[in-house]
């Protein structure tokens, strides 16, 4: 018996807040300094205080900042 799987297309996944440092290769400080100047990906505070950012929002920072 044959099963069809459909293709997904892939999540726009959240990323924490260490996950985000550790790829901009960027201090915690840094990144508060950054989001008081309005610099960086757009971020999202959870109810329990956690950030997360959206991996397309962090790519497009990335690609922002090769092309400068």
């Amino acid at each position: 018996m044959a099963t069809s799987r459909r293709q997904r297309k892939p999540v726009d996944e959240w990323l924490p807040l260490t996950e985000v440092l550790e790829e901009l290769d960027i201090t915690r400080a840094t990144w508060y300094r950054w989001r008081n100047r309005g610099y960086g990906p757009a971020a999202h505070r959870l109810p329990n205080g956690h950030i997360r950012v959206r991996r397309s929002a962090l790519d497009a920072f990335n690609n922002e900042l090769e092309a400068a």
